[in-house]
């Protein structure tokens, strides 16, 4: 198969043009088989034969989390007996959403991951450690093991947690790549170093990161792998995606954000009143599935809020890239006139070494403002390092949240729960 597909070094004008054909091809198959589309038609009357360009997509209004919630059923475009296999979203914020994938939705997907990999460098014949769940109905891990199935290389299915176990793994069946949560390479090292392994020398090159972002919005490292390159000099590669979406924006070598792929999805950057952003400013990404058979989605508002990169880049690509994600519109924080998102406060979290284990909260105070509460475990528990801290959120972040030392075997039990696919760093109360 052709792991780098031609559309993605076509021209903006060429892609343009390709996408706006495939556009035509969903509204056809909506107005055919999506009872939630036909009636968004009908109640706005939108003639499908009006839509011809990617600017006519304003003319639709746009689909929530919210409605994918409250009507469910209604996306299927195909009936059960066609699903071969049920995934559903992360639920990082209210009731999970039931996804079903058709055959060919699953061929996608495979797809989708065997030309994200590509990019981040991954080819045929290597080994590829998977850190990551492949059940408890998450389509993350399922697409990963499709997609590198696809490309030919060799998969070890781990799992996640156990650093002792991955270790073994590593040294057993010397994989180059790893796909992980960041922050457990930290685990990982930590480990290592205790037990006196050589992992400096071991057989990894890369990790592709999932989960959590390892990037400023300038493509420098953030904090998080400043940490992990400091102790091991291996390469780290982003990738962005959702359930909803079905599609993954990965970096490539060159590291300056994710690229799209224009066969498989249409992208808007939106500001909040639903009109596209300009070119150099951040808003939230609204997205089209292309080729999705179960549950195509229509200009779906995914509460992701980034910036968008249409400079060509080295790697020969012309597709639009993605800068790392800003924060999601709904855990958007207005404290004392500062307005914040969660991933700062990691970053500034993450600059502690003495910290073993944090999470923040947030909640409404009795006059209805937002209110901070960051509870952190630390083997440093005196009253100086609460005033470090705050003292390193006021002059980075220009705020002073409440500091709480927790019990590091009660906290990390909270943060990270079996139930959960990734470290729960972030509450909301409000």
């Amino acid at each position: 198969m052709e792991l780098y597909p031609s559309i993605e070094k076509s021209t903006v004008q060429e892609i343009k043009k390709f996408q706006e054909e495939k556009l035509r091809e969903l509204l056809i198959y909506l107005e055919g088989n999506s009872p939630f589309y036909q009636r968004l038609f009908k109640e706005s009357n939108i003639g499908i034969a009006d839509i011809r360009s990617l600017e006519d997509l304003q003319k639709i209004p746009t689909t929530t989390k919210n409605d994918l919630q409250q009507y469910n059923h209604d996306f299927f475009c195909i009936t059960n007996d066609k699903i071969v296999d049920y995934s559903t979203t992360s639920g990082t914020l209210g009731d999970p959403v039931t996804f079903g994938l058709s055959d060919n939705d699953l061929e996608r997907l495979a797809y989708n991951e065997a030309i994200s990999f590509a990019c981040a460098g991954i080819q045929k014949g290597d080994v590829v450690q998977m850190i990551t769940t492949i059940d408890k109905r998450f389509m993350a891990g399922l697409a990963y093991f499709l997609g590198l199935r696809k490309m030919g290389a060799s998969v070890v299915r781990m799992g996640p947690g156990i650093p002792e176990l991955q270790w073994d793994s590593i040294f057993r069946y010397k994989p180059k790549y790893l796909i992980t949560v960041p922050s457990f390479l930290l685990k990982m090292i930590d480990y290592a170093e205790k037990n006196g392994l050589d992992y400096k020398n071991s057989s990894v090159y890369g990790a592709v990161c999932i989960g959590e972002s390892i990037k400023n919005q300038d493509f420098t490292d953030n904090i998080l792998s400043q940490k992990i390159k400091e102790k091991w000099n291996i390469k780290l590669f982003s990738t962005y995606a959702s359930t909803e979406m079905s599609t993954a924006f990965t970096e490539c070598e060159f590291q300056i954000g994710g690229h799209h792929h224009p066969e498989l999805i249409i992208t808007e950057i939106l500001d909040d009143d639903g009109n596209p952003v300009k070119e150099d400013e951040s808003g939230e990404l609204t997205i089209t599935t292309l080729g999705v058979e179960a549950i195509p989605l229509l200009r779906f508002k995914t509460g992701d809020i980034v910036k968008a990169h249409y400079e060509p880049c080295l790697c020969g690509r012309n597709t639009m890239r993605l800068g790392p994600v800003i924060g999601r519109k709904q855990q958007m924080i207005k404290y004392k006139g500062t307005t914040l998102y969660p991933p700062a406060m990691n970053d500034i979290l993450n600059d502690f070494a003495t910290i073993s284990c944090y999470q923040i909260v947030i909640q409404s105070n009795e006059i209805g403002l937002d209110e901070i509460i960051i509870k952190v475990s630390t083997e440093r528990e005196d009253e100086n390092f609460v005033n470090e801290i705050r003292d390193h959120f006021r002059a980075k972040l220009r705020v002073s949240p409440k500091i709480e030392i927790w019990d590091f075997d009660v906290l990390s039990k909270v943060v990270h729960h079996p139930n959960s696919r990734k470290p729960i760093t972030f509450i909301d109360l409000r």
